[in-house]
């Protein structure tokens, strides 16, 4: 009898700005399937008919985590990316933001998990989050959010416990070449 195929997951963490979604957006380009946890979020902020803000989703994300603890939000997602584990052998998760999240896809996702950080110097995510199209933060604003996901997310964790860093100081070009290196390395690959 033939054993199950292994199925894997590898999850994006890093501060804002870092590049999390743009390495997400390379490797869905690629056919991989991925999870954005953000979406979670956001879907509820305009299933409420409110404007997606930073402010409505801070709101969004407290009052989850208030009523499900800290891995509220792995807990909504989990039924999606079990879901993707019964077609797939492989799918990539956007955004992991909590120690507690993380805790929880180890024991209950059913796959092996992979953490990769993407970081960079905090000057240039700071530039990236002003100059981006979509919800572009001030340098006092990106600050005030790291603290906020520092101090009330628990996001270090799984950036400090990660299996891979990649440095995302230059271009999404070099970026994508050192991811490309770690999923040559994993043997990761679409299915």
């Amino acid at each position: 009898m033939t054993p199950p195929p292994i199925r894997r997951a590898l999850a994006l963490v890093g501060m804002p700005g870092a590049g999390k979604s743009t390495a997400a957006l390379a490797l869905e380009q690629r056919g991989f399937f991925q999870f954005r946890f953000g979406g979670i979020v956001t879907d509820e902020v305009t299933r409420r008919g409110l404007p997606i803000t930073p402010d409505h989703e801070r709101t969004v994300r407290e009052e989850f985590r208030a009523a499900d603890g800290m891995a509220a939000i792995a807990l909504r997602a989990l039924p999606h990316l079990r879901a993707a584990l019964q077609t797939r052998a492989s799918i990539v998760i956007d955004g992991l933001y909590s120690w507690s999240e993380y805790k929880l896809l180890r024991t209950e996702l059913g796959a092996e998990l992979t953490i990769v950080a993407v970081t960079c110097q905090r000057s240039t995510r700071y530039a990236r989050l002003a100059n981006r199209p979509i919800r572009p933060l001030t340098s006092a604003e990106a600050e005030a959010r790291d603290w906020a996901e520092i101090e009330k997310l628990e996001k270090g964790g799984p950036i400090a416990i990660a299996d891979f860093t990649l440095d995302n100081d230059g271009d999404p070009e070099s970026l994508i070449a050192r991811l490309d290196a770690v999923l040559e390395a994993l043997a990761f690959r679409p299915d």
